[in-house]
């Protein structure tokens, strides 16, 4: 029975790599092909064809002065991932198969244990290629690939099976009569307790820190380990310690060491798998048809309806029966963008800017670290934002005869479509622009002040700037929509990488282009103000300025997308996919 699942295994992943092969007859996938290899090329595997360095291409400073450090932190974060698994879930135990499969499979004369085997050897195909990914990126720094290649696989199929053996456990609880709140109640407490018991010990028995020791890296990281490799933590995360420590091998004597209890870790996993009586059957048919569901929901461009797993939420406002014909497409667009607009969002986020301020702001150099770190979100949030937010054109292209037979003319729909994001973004980033503001208030430097000043101007203009980099990529879906990925369920792939890397450039490059005339305009006006009002004044004013001249461009951008869209027909365009 295992030679036949491994024989549908192999031909179906040879299906697949055919199917694949075939859509480079295209031209849109043969790009995007030649791009994506070019890409893996230069990032990854050059690096293979080089001498690597010494070491494990880890940070030099932590790993000579702290060599066990980064062992102890893996392993406290595996800790905290197994706690989660027990913490997060709530549904009964289930083995996604898709509806051809539980055609197949369930009627077939295969057991539980294996029908447990067919995931297991399925689930071995993404682990295998996660690992050859992150492999591929660690070579990068050096290393020795195959150490760290088997480490990795160790680790995520440790993973993938104490998953699995979680969802086991949890619904035997189920079927005890333990609910829900009850378990998490316990793993959360136990938890608790287990992180007071180390804190109290590390307080009771190590030396605490100075005052001149508190501000220095080296003594935070040195007390770090010392606090993770002795006493309660040692034997906390002792299992979890095994486990990581063939990845961290500093050779191959000492990767063969650690190899034999990590590979007892994963039997020890597999075992409880395989030999947990659990009756997963009826709740992996249901999950299939959800599954199936969400599929063709997707596929039809209802979004809404493929969300059948997550509850109905109000409206962040109640669309009144009259009033701008754009608020509509925002209303619809705002609902649309789901888990990324709930105050549980924005209060973790508010959370997480208060625990590092709490963590760091006392420290000599922490203002500027959290500083640094807003700088970089904010950055991330200005070029990454578009790609992840789609509440626009790009999710509603295959909607578009719909959205033509609404009493509404081109620029309203476009500025509809549009809206919903840039007011999330917006949103995001004056949120990191206060905790910027905030934690560079305990900066003690002479150019503090300019930094006020560019934070405060950066309101304005932020906004502007999230508009005008949503405007380009829709432009992109009206203007080559059998080019531009449209949807959630696109084509993936090494040529769909390729594509979204050609359009990421070329977007790169317009909104370099529509800057210019901002630029001019904020240079000659703060050189005007430098002399009369100072430097923080004239670099406020300047980018306001700045802000009104890319607000015009991306208003002229939404009169430019609205003709665009009145002229699109998608029936000409042929099958995007």
């Amino acid at each position: 029975m295992i030679s036949a699942l491994l024989y549908l295994q192999a031909h179906s992943f040879r299906n697949q790599v055919v199917s694949r092969c075939k859509r480079l007859r295209q031209p849109k996938y043969l790009v995007g092909a030649i791009a994506g290899l070019a890409y893996f090329y230069f990032y990854f595997f050059r690096f293979l064809f080089v001498p690597h360095r010494h070491g494990h291409g880890l940070p030099g400073g932590i790993t000579a002065g702290h060599p066990l450090l980064l062992e102890s932190a893996a392993a406290l974060a595996l800790f905290v991932v197994v706690v989660l698994a027990w913490v997060i879930p709530h549904e009964r135990a289930a083995l996604t198969f898709s509806e051809a499969e539980v055609a197949f499979l369930f009627p077939a004369p295969i057991s539980r244990r294996g029908l447990i085997h067919f995931k297991l050897v399925r689930s071995q195909l993404r682990i295998l290629f996660t690992v050859l990914l992150l492999d591929l990126f660690s070579a990068r720094m050096g290393g020795s690939l195959w150490m760290h290649a088997v480490g990795l696989w160790l680790v995520f199929s440790t993973l993938n099976l104490h998953f699995l053996g979680s969802s086991f456990g949890r619904t035997l609880l189920l079927d005890r009569g333990m609910s829900n709140a009850l378990r998490r109640a316990l793993v959360l407490g136990l938890a608790a307790a287990l992180a007071a018991g180390v804190v109290v010990w590390a307080r009771r028995t190590m030396p605490g820190l100075t005052g001149s020791d508190s501000t220095t890296p080296d003594a935070l990281l040195g007390y770090a380990e010392r606090v993770l490799t002795s006493g309660p933590a040692l034997f906390l995360l002792y299992p979890f310690r095994l486990l990581v420590r063939p990845f961290f091998a500093g050779g191959a004597q000492a990767f063969l060491v650690a190899l034999g209890p990590a590979i007892l870790i994963v039997a020890l996993h597999y075992a409880w798998v395989i030999y947990s009586n659990v009756a997963f059957e009826e709740a992996s048919v249901a999950a299939s048809q959800r599954l199936a569901a969400r599929i063709a929901a997707m596929r039809s461009g209802n979004w809404q309806a493929a969300k059948t797993s997550q509850k109905g939420k109000r409206p962040w406002f109640t669309l009144a029966p009259t009033g701008p014909p754009a608020t509509a497409l925002f209303w619809k667009n705002l609902i649309g963008a789901g888990q990324a607009v709930t105050w549980r969002i924005w209060l973790s986020l508010g959370i997480v800017c208060v625990a590092l301020f709490m963590a760091f702001g006392r420290t000599a150099h922490g203002p500027e670290v959290l500083v640094t770190l807003v700088s970089v979100f904010l950055v991330y949030s200005l070029f990454l934002g578009p790609q992840f937010l789609r509440q626009d054109f790009r999710q509603d292209l295959a909607q578009a005869d719909v959205l033509k037979a609404f009493p509404m003319r081109g620029w309203q729909i476009a500025l509809g479509e549009v809206l919903a994001p840039v007011i999330i973004l917006a949103a995001v980033q004056w949120l990191l622009l206060f905790f910027g503001i905030l934690f560079q208030a305990g900066v003690h430097t002479a150019r503090a002040h300019l930094f006020l000043a560019g934070g405060l101007g950066a309101v304005f203009l932020l906004p502007a700037m999230d508009a005008l980099l949503l405007l380009i990529p829709n432009a992109a879906v009206l203007l080559f929509p059998s080019w531009i990925q449209a949807g959630k369920d696109s084509a993936r792939g090494i040529e769909a990488t390729g594509q979204r890397l050609v359009f990421f450039f070329g977007q790169v490059l317009v909104l370099a282009i529509a800057l210019v005339p901002a630029a001019i305009v904020f240079a000659v006006v703060f050189f005007l103000l430098r002399a009369l009002l100072g430097p923080a004044p004239a670099l406020t004013l300047g980018a306001m300025v700045a802000a009104v001249v890319v607000a015009v461009e991306a208003a002229l951008g939404v009169l430019l997308l609205g003709k665009l869209f009145e002229r699109f027909d998608l029936s000409a365009e042929g099958n995007a996919s």
